[in-house]
């Protein structure tokens, strides 16, 4: 199983940060891969689902997650329904004390995490149509070295929105992964 863990330092409330991660819809804007998030059932919270649709070269495909589960306000937990076994969270955990670098202005703050675990060798190769003379392996082996990249661009991205503002942001990066 590989694990990616993306954390970042954000200066709003909580409960401010939990219900902007919880609108699965908006994560379109924040990575060029994904084109369209639908949701196709639920309300947001345990048992909703959604499609995603991913671009990327010459292919696309639609994945399906499922929330899990939700712990207002620190934590939303999800999984992808089929072709691969990947689930993440994200957990959001309120500061008592801002950290010394935060802004001035920054009125509260919590630490925001996005885990990603996901079994790399359980994708359906069946799953995508590739040109031809392209090798699934290939593919797979692009995408992963992808993955990292596009979660640190979603959590920065998804920080300027929050707090409405452009910024330094500095990620925590963790990977346990041999193939990552």
């Amino acid at each position: 199983m590989n694990e990616l863990v993306v954390s970042t330092d954000v200066y709003v409330a909580p409960e401010e940060a939990y219900e902007f991660l919880l609108d699965f819809p908006r994560y379109e804007r924040y990575t060029e891969y994904l084109d369209r998030v639908s949701r196709t059932h639920g309300d947001g919270g345990p048992g909703s689902r959604y499609a995603l649709r991913f671009a990327w070269w010459k292919l696309s495909y639609t994945a399906r997650s499922e929330v899990t589960d939700v712990d207002p306000p620190t934590r939303i937990d999800w999984r992808i329904l089929k072709d691969i076994d990947a689930r993440g969270a994200w957990v959001i955990e309120p500061y008592d004390d801002l950290p010394a670098d935060a802004p001035d202005d920054a009125g509260e703050g919590c630490r925001v995490t996005l885990e990603i675990r996901f079994d790399a060798d359980s994708a359906d190769s069946s799953s995508v149509s590739l040109p031809p003379l392209v090798s699934f392996g290939w593919v797979l082996d692009r995408v992963k070295s992808l993955v990292a990249e596009e979660a640190e661009r979603v959590v920065r991205r998804a920080v300027a929105d929050l707090e409405g503002r452009e910024r330094d942001v500095r990620l925590d990066v963790r990977d346990r992964a041999e193939s990552l």
